[in-house]
C-alpha cells in the first residue's frame, strides 16, 4: 500500500495490483524509464515539493519509488493542467505557447 498527503488533494491511499499494477522502472534499451528519471533527478535536485498533474507520472508509482530510502521523501501536490483554447496540456510536442507567451498575450491566471 501507498499512503501519501497531497497538498491539494487530502489523504491519499493506493493498493498494488488493484490501483496501479507493475510499472516499469529500467528499460530493455539500458536507460532509466520516465518516472524512475523524473524521481532521481528531483532528489539530485533537492526538490522538497512536487507538484504534478494526476495524469503526469502516474502518482502511486512515482510516490512509491520516492520513499526508497536514498531519496529524500517530497511533498506532493496535484492540480489540473493548464490546457490551450482546444483543451489540450500546454505542451512542447504540441507546439503549445509557453506561459511566458500567453502572459505577454495578456491572458492571466
Amino acid at each position: 500500500m501507498v499512503e501519501f498527503i497531497d497538498e491539494n488533494l487530502g489523504p491519499q491511499s493506493f493498493v498494488a495490483g488493484r490501483d496501479f499494477g507493475d510499472f516499469v522502472v529500467w528499460r530493455r534499451d539500458g536507460s532509466p524509464s520516465y518516472q524512475l528519471a523524473c524521481v532521481a533527478d528531483d532528489a539530485a535536485m533537492g526538490i522538497t515539493e512536487v507538484v504534478r498533474a494526476p495524469t503526469c507520472s502516474s502518482p502511486p508509482p512515482a510516490k512509491f519509488s520516492s520513499t526508497a530510502p536514498w531519496l529524500a521523501d517530497s511533498r506532493w501536490f496535484h492540480c489540473r493542467l493548464v490546457v490551450d483554447h482546444n483543451g489540450r496540456r500546454l505542451a512542447k510536442r504540441h507546439d503549445s505557447l509557453s506561459l511566458r507567451a500567453l502572459r505577454q498575450r495578456g491572458l492571466t491566471p
